[in-house]
């Protein structure tokens, strides 16, 4: 449900009956409710909408002012009766007098996609705020510009990060145990060899307390460090963690785990960290594989061994076609990339991690000239406006 306020002239041609017929359509195009309050109300909520009904609602608007003025003002308007010339007068007012907000106008399509957009960026803003990401050990030696700055994603975003020793993860690994879940009972019944799966598992249950220990919402690994200490790899663990919400990076790359944490809040969906690994730029079609991919995501997988070392337990899945979203942010939130596209079927390859999804796309240039380092992050559906509308809020 979503909230709003309502200001209009007592002057206004707009009948009671005509604004209840324009907030239903709206409504019916949305897919959601939307729920008249009162001013303490809409104050109250993190996200809602100033529904200027009328024209002459300039000076209602002025009488609360004061009360709103810190409070973002995405201002609804119907099209009729002088509503967008009162809200483009109410937003020139705003804009000149400390506030922020954004005229909603359009048909009716177009608004309700503004205001779902609007509404999952505050959404993602909101779910991020006094969470934590953690870094067991240090990032990996090869990730030379993958750096980030925990006091600007805190003082944005509310989010902190926990920096956790290898060696407390080894210990927990040593316990050989973990919780049983859907996501393990189904790795057990793969046509893969059990001791592999087994270690792969202890691995898992060691990530699991350590994120219930710091209360994270996130974890990543220097996994690489794992195939000569405990022989196995950490696909599987994170895969899991994916799978049950929590987000799950390897490398030790922090700004990648950022990112999957910032796009999974924003869109509510499983996210998968993947390395951008072939371009085709006459077929207009990007490959990107790695091998922690949450099995929520996928529409068949199997188990396969790690690509770089031919070792422990990896997840080879394959994606049904349809619409993506890829996304990047820097570890600072300084700049970010997303963009659209569509899964395309594609053979598999022993030369690249496991998990591989061909993406239909037609600009290389960012990849090419500018990419905010390796891993990429990316979610099923079209998100870009969503991803927008949360960096835009952080200016």
């Amino acid at each position: 449900m979503i909230d709003f306020y309502q200001i209009r002239s007592p002057l206004s041609q707009v009948t009671d009956e005509r604004m209840d017929e324009y907030i239903h359509a709206l409504e019916q195009a949305i897919g959601e409710k939307l729920q008249r309050v009162q001013l303490e109300q809409y104050l109250a909520d993190d996200f809602a909408l100033l529904y200027v009904a009328s024209g002459g609602s300039e000076g209602y608007f002025l009488e609360v002012f004061q009360q709103l003025k810190d409070h973002p003002c995405y201002i609804l308007t119907s099209g009729e009766s002088n509503s967008l010339a009162a809200s483009m007068e109410i937003l020139s007012y705003l804009n000149g007098h400390g506030g922020h907000g954004q005229i909603l106008h359009g048909d009716l399509q177009e608004i309700a996609g503004q205001i779902k957009a609007l509404r999952n960026a505050h959404r993602g803003l909101h779910a991020l705020r006094g969470k934590k990401l953690g870094c067991i050990g240090k990032p990996s030696d090869w990730l030379i510009a993958s750096d980030y700055d925990a006091d600007t994603v805190m003082r944005k975003l509310g989010l902190g990060f926990v920096s956790i020793p290898m060696e407390e993860l080894l210990q927990e690994i040593a316990r050989n145990s973990y919780t049983e879940n859907e996501y393990t009972e189904a790795f057990k019944k793969q046509n893969f060899p059990a001791e592999e799966i087994e270690k792969a598992l202890y691995v898992y249950g060691a990530f699991q307390r350590l994120v219930e220990k710091y209360a994270l919402c996130g974890v990543s690994v220097r996994c690489f460090d794992l195939l000569d200490s405990v022989h196995t790899t950490g696909c599987l663990g994170l895969s899991i963690l994916n799978s049950l919400g929590v987000y799950g990076g390897c490398e030790g790359d922090m700004p990648a785990l950022l990112s999957m944490a910032v796009l999974g809040s924003i869109t509510g969906e499983p996210v998968f960290m993947c390395n951008p690994s072939r371009f085709d730029t006459k077929a207009k079609c990007a490959t990107f594989a790695h091998c922690t991919v949450p099995t929520t995501m996928l529409d068949s997988y199997c188990l396969n061994t790690h690509f770089e070392s031919g070792i422990g337990a990896a997840v080879q899945g394959e994606f049904a076609e349809g619409d993506c979203t890829i996304f990047k942010c820097a570890g600072d939130l300084s700049r970010f990339y997303a963009q659209e596209g569509v899964i395309q079927n594609a053979p598999f390859s022993d030369m690249l991690c496991r998990t591989q999804v061909r993406i239909g796309l037609d600009d290389f240039s960012y990849f090419l000239t500018n990419p905010i380092n390796n891993h990429h992050i990316v979610c099923r559906g079209k998100h870009k406006a969503e991803v927008e509308a949360f960096f835009h809020l952080l200016t």
